[in-house]
């Protein structure tokens, strides 16, 4: 971890969300994601798609998941088992209900608010796994249905070129078997180790 922030690149629009959920996940390794300022590099994200047994949506809509069904390029927030947040990100044409599931952040801004938040130093520990990085960022169910490209929210491209591997998704129980987790190779900020 650098002690300043890496350069940002292009801030991402929605239209960028707006293509098969399976282009976008890799594509987000090495973007940046920030809330009110406060953030880091995307390090390991999770596609779940309408057809795939493991995805909210995949019964149809509901008050909970209604966020997923588009347009693309809004945040679906949801309480993960009661306890905590995670964020996901709508990906391809209305109605398509697929989204991206942010697992795993390296802090580079704000990092102090950060470690207030989570009552803790260990960087490395701050965003490794979806829940501790919306504690990190203050992300919350008030972040349901906010837009990805206007504040609170800034996402930016990745300014330099990742090294994406892909593996299995972690803690589900249904379609374990599918290689829809991908991460920055390398990265000590995962959750798991790919």
């Amino acid at each position: 971890m650098s002690a300043t922030p890496p350069v940002l690149g292009k801030p991402l629009k929605r239209a960028f969300f707006a293509r098969s959920v399976h282009e976008v996940a890799p594509d987000l390794i090495g973007a940046t994601l920030l809330v009110d300022g406060v953030g880091g590099v995307i390090v390991e994200v999770e596609a779940y798609h309408h057809t795939d047994p493991a995805a909210h949506s995949f019964r149809g809509p509901t008050p909970r998941n209604l966020v997923m069904f588009g347009p693309p390029g809004f945040a679906y927030v949801y309480r993960s088992y009661g306890i905590h947040w995670c964020v996901n990100f709508v990906c391809e044409k209305a109605g398509s209900a697929s989204a991206v599931l942010i697992r795993a952040l390296e802090p580079t801004h704000g990092i102090a608010a950060m470690r207030r938040r989570r009552s803790l130093q260990d960087a490395r520990a701050l965003c490794s796994g979806p829940g501790k990085l919306t504690e990190a960022l203050g992300i919350t169910g008030k972040h349901n249905g906010l837009p990805l490209d206007a504040p609170p929210i800034a996402l930016h491209a990745r300014a330099t070129k990742s090294d994406v591997v892909a593996g299995v998704r972690i803690g589900i129980t249904k379609a374990v078997e599918l290689p829809w987790r991908y991460g920055l190779k390398g990265s000590k900020f995962l959750s798991k180790p790919f």
